[in-house]
């Protein structure tokens, strides 16, 4: 069985980065969309990127930004992976140089299949809840609508917690997890109990 990765994203303080690496965190996500409240500026996430060991993956979340903005971004934080959840499209995702995932906000009528191929230059589609906004709605979609045969790996997203993660990733079997309201004790805040919870989930799933 292969091991699911997990990130953690929307940290914004380096006792949750060394929490979450210390639990065994693949990955570290970064939210640059100011109206988030796990919203960081560059100062703060060059300095929490910088606390990463290596092996353990810096991603930055974007929602229809400027091109500036993103390659701001990308001068000033150690990023490795991009995190697209607007209404990119693909030449707007593969214009920085690095890899990118592209968020797809599911609901019923959303062809995922045409979703990813639209995007073929994507690492990987994350799959989110569809919510007023873009992500950290906390809400569970309907994971029976994520059709077989999807070509690219997937990124499981959209109210995963430590309560629901193991059936989640034995039902989808994704490729990664994505958390993070479920693992926080207030917005942007993370709490290292369930960040361990959270992970130990996913590994029971694993088997």
């Amino acid at each position: 069985m292969s091991r699911t990765r997990i990130k953690i994203c929307g940290l914004t303080r380096p006792e949750d980065v060394r929490a979450a690496v210390a639990a065994g965190a693949d990955a570290i996500g970064f939210v640059f969309y100011p109206p988030s409240p796990r919203h960081v500026d560059f100062e703060r996430a060059a300095a929490l990127a910088a606390l990463l060991p290596p092996f353990v993956t810096a991603v930055g979340l974007f929602v229809n930004a400027e091109e500036a903005f993103v390659r701001a971004a990308v001068q000033r934080v150690a990023l490795q992976l991009l995190q697209f959840h607007g209404d990119e499209d693909e030449v707007q995702c593969a214009r920085y140089g690095l890899p990118w995932i592209k968020a797809a906000r599911v609901r019923p009528g959303v062809d995922l299949v045409e979703f990813s191929a639209s995007h073929p230059g994507a690492r990987g589609i994350l799959l989110d809840a569809f919510v007023d906004g873009y992500g950290g709605g906390g809400k569970v979609f309907d994971w029976s609508l994520i059709p077989d045969g999807l070509d690219r790996p997937l990124v499981l997203s959209g109210g995963l917690d430590p309560d629901n993660v193991s059936a989640a990733v034995r039902r989808v079997r994704p490729w990664a997890v994505d958390v993070s309201s479920g693992v926080e004790s207030a917005k942007g805040i993370k709490d290292a109990r369930l960040i361990t919870a959270f992970i130990a989930g996913v590994r029971n799933a694993d088997g």
